[in-house]
């Protein structure tokens, strides 16, 4: 009895100290919320303009408590880089550990999600070196070039058989695109297209539906315990399917010659000399973030960049004239080397990811040390949401911010200040994929424009943009436009 009442003491004695403790803090502001979920209440879809609205009662810096964790979001410019730069930058390089993601990228282990230290460190370098590499990407060109005029047969076929000539035709542009990207990085990942079908879809898809880091489960553990809606019983599921396909691929390219110049070829001949590095788990944790972070992510910025053209039409004439003056001139289609001086170009594929960031919120941040920032004291284990889409539509930063205006990227103090453009993040856990998103948005994009003409599907209706449900804020409807060939495409075969 006396054990017990002693360890009563103690108990209540922790848990008043760490209130008094935690009064003492210079914590950001924070809503009212309720015992036990906190402000879990509080949080609608979609996410980012429910706490764009919250920051401006709040303030630019705020926290919230969403079950047992603590999260901050950051939706100025100047906080985030003051986050997200200098020694916060290795304090905030961790990344919540989540129920999808230990089922799914095993057991937090990938690059993307991977706690910060040596093991991160490792795939990092790999990522750099071995994948993103400019040698590599010059490798893959071949690829990102056949299926560029892979996508453009499709849709002149669909342009042929409505009519041709100078009819437009229909074309649904979501699927053409999501498909294309897929294409993309299953033939640089596996030198195949979509392998079986369409399963390997079917899983992004599942993947997505999940969700990564918004199951209330990471923030209520009893849901988690007791598994009440069945989520993580899916997520295991989900797991041992993405495993078995990915250990399929690794059983098809190992030893086998078929396969040349694929991303899981030479990962497995790394293998062969560091085996420690090079694991089977490792190989697969690398293909499943190729397979999410690029295909998905690149077919939405697409659909919203064709999305944005159709509604500013003397943008997309703009476009095109400088298409027609550095490539069609010259009577050929397009090429990758081309993307580099087609400035406009770039600047509309800016002017989307500003305005629609295909992960509108990052991927979250984890405090590892009790810090200060921006004048707050910010616990360790802290959740850290940087919103980006809030960021690039900031009144106080951008003018006319609401505004699709290529024209804006002209400037050179944007290059400057990181802190105002991140649709890629920043910081040493900002997307290693960056420069080969690049290069396929700009050749994708440029080519359609290239070789068809393009109207709305009602010429007098501006294109729905409202943004539909997901972590990489896709179109609520799906983009249907009208297109014929330019007479580009008379004379060049694709």
């Amino acid at each position: 009895m006396f054990h017990l009442l002693s360890f009563t003491l103690v108990l209540l004695l922790l848990i008043v100290a760490a209130y008094l403790l935690r009064a003492k803090q210079n914590l950001p502001p924070s809503p009212k919320g309720f015992p036990v979920i906190g402000h879990l209440h509080l949080l609608k879809e979609p996410v980012h303009r429910c706490l764009r609205d919250l920051s401006q009662s709040l303030g630019p810096v705020f926290s919230l408590r969403l079950g047992s964790c603590r999260a901050v979001v950051v939706t100025s410019s100047s906080a985030a880089e003051e986050f997200l730069s200098h020694e916060n930058d290795v304090v905030f390089a961790n990344r919540p550990v989540t129920t999808m993601y230990a089922y799914v990228l095993y057991s937090n282990t990938a690059v993307s999600v991977a706690p910060y230290g040596d093991h991160w460190r490792n795939l990092r370098r790999i990522c750099t070196a071995e994948i993103f590499s400019p040698a590599r990407l010059r490798d893959s060109l071949e690829i990102r070039r056949d299926e560029v005029r892979s996508l453009l047969r499709t849709i002149q076929a669909a342009s042929s058989s409505g009519g041709g000539g100078n009819n437009f035709v229909r074309v649904e542009l979501r699927p053409l695109l999501s498909g294309f990207t897929l294409n993309v990085i299953m033939r640089m990942v596996a030198g195949k297209r979509y392998y079986g079908e369409d399963k390997v879809r079917e899983l992004i898809s599942e993947t997505f539906e999940l969700g990564g880091f918004t199951y209330v489960g990471d923030f209520l553990p009893v849901v988690k315990l007791f598994d009440f809606d069945g989520y993580v019983k899916r997520a295991k599921k989900l797991g041992s399917k993405l495993d078995k396909f990915l250990q399929e691929l690794l059983h098809e390219h190992r030893g086998k010659t078929e396969f040349k110049n694929t991303m899981i070829t030479h990962l497995l001949t790394l293998q062969e000399s560091q085996p420690e590095y090079y694991t089977d788990e490792t190989i697969k944790g690398l293909v499943l973030v190729m397979l999410f972070a690029g295909s998905e992510t690149t077919s939405v910025t697409l659909e919203w960049a064709m999305s944005n053209l159709l509604n500013h039409p003397d943008v997309l004439a703009k476009v095109k004239t400088e298409l027609n003056n550095i490539v069609s001139r010259e009577g050929r289609l397009m090429e990758e080397s081309d993307t580099s001086t087609c400035t406009y170009l770039n600047n509309v594929i800016s002017e989307t990811l500003r305005l629609y960031p295909a992960a509108p919120l990052l991927i979250p941040h984890a405090s590892s040390r009790d810090c200060k920032v921006a004048g707050y004291d910010i616990p360790r284990g802290t959740w850290l949401f940087i919103n980006a889409w809030a960021i690039q539509r900031d009144p106080k930063v951008w003018d006319e911010p609401e505004v699709f205006k290529p024209e804006r990227f002209h400037c050179e103090e944007l290059k400057i200040q990181h802190g105002k453009f991140l649709p890629f993040g920043m910081g040493r856990r900002g997307c290693p994929g960056m420069g080969l998103a690049q290069l396929i948005l700009s050749l994708a994009l440029g080519s359609l424009i290239q070789c068809f003409d393009w109207e709305r599907d009602e010429v007098d209706m501006a294109v729905d943009m409202s943004e539909g449900k997901g972590h990489t804020m896709p179109k609520a409807v799906p983009l249907v436009a009208k297109c014929k060939s330019s007479s580009i495409l008379d004379n060049c075969v694709i």
